[in-house]
């Protein structure tokens, strides 16, 4: 991989974990047409996709800031539930990522089939937010963080979205727009450093002074923390059907080119 390349990947991560048009999908497509192997360089991956959690974390610094501070009250306050609502989200994810991690990792072999039906999918949730006359005033709630848990779970698939599916399950389920968006970004967190522990306790570290590994950290970290501050703007105003838009063309491209 020349640098060039990792930087491309890099923006194309950043920018796609946030906005709800599938990271998992775009990366693919682009290994395709940049005709670049990562299934072998669990570095790379790492290095971008901790990248995006550290943008996550710049972006909502004051939040965290917040949440961490009610949690060491030791006391059941709002920020005590909604630390305890988003562990209750990566529950499901973290099942399956220890069971079955293996096999999840063979679906991200260069199947643009799947990737375009997924990316197909993603279309029909950010359409059905628009479609579906729900007021989103109600608060997350446990089973809520529950379902939505469940929704970044799917989301494994290639293609289908992470963003887009939690999002657009929290919306559909009447749920605040502000409070969705930022449960959202912020469910990621424990799940991808979930796993960059797993990595390391399983020997695998990350060795980011490899310039290509750099540039592409460096790359995903500041397209990640530009799509965040846009994406947050966007769910308030509700326009994401734009992305819908987006899905479905991009979708019966991947198709077309399978």
């Amino acid at each position: 991989m020349t640098i060039f390349q990792a930087i491309i990947i890099g923006i194309i991560q950043g920018l796609t974990e946030f906005l709800p048009v599938s990271s998992s999908g775009h990366i693919e497509l682009s290994k395709a047409i940049l005709g670049v192997h990562l299934d072998n360089n669990l570095e790379f991956s790492i290095a971008v996709h901790l990248a995006t959690v550290l943008s996550t974390l710049l972006v909502f610094r004051k939040e965290i800031v917040e949440l961490v501070v009610g949690v060491f009250r030791f006391k059941l306050n709002d920020k005590t539930h909604f630390v305890l609502k988003l562990i209750v989200s990566a529950i499901p994810v973290g099942v399956v990522g220890i069971l079955f991690k293996d096999r999840i990792e063979t679906l991200f072999t260069g199947n643009l089939m799947v990737v375009g039906i997924m990316l197909l999918f993603t279309a029909l949730l950010l359409a059905l937010t628009r479609i579906v006359k729900i007021k989103q005033t109600k608060p997350i709630g446990y089973i809520d963080s529950l379902i939505i848990g469940l929704a970044q779970t799917v989301a494994v698939m290639p293609g289908l979205s992470r963003s887009g599916a939690t999002i657009s399950t929290g919306l559909l389920l009447g749920k605040n727009r502000d409070e969705v968006a930022q449960f959202s970004f912020l469910m990621v967190i424990i799940p991808v450093i979930g796993a960059a522990f797993l990595d390391f306790v399983e020997g695998k570290t990350l060795n980011i002074s490899s310039g290509y590994v750099f540039a592409g950290f460096l790359s995903a970290f500041i397209s990640g923390f530009l799509a965040c501050s846009f994406m947050l703007k966007l769910v308030r105003k509700g326009n994401l059907y734009w992305f819908a838009i987006y899905c479905l063309t991009v979708g019966v491209t991947a198709i077309a080119l399978a």
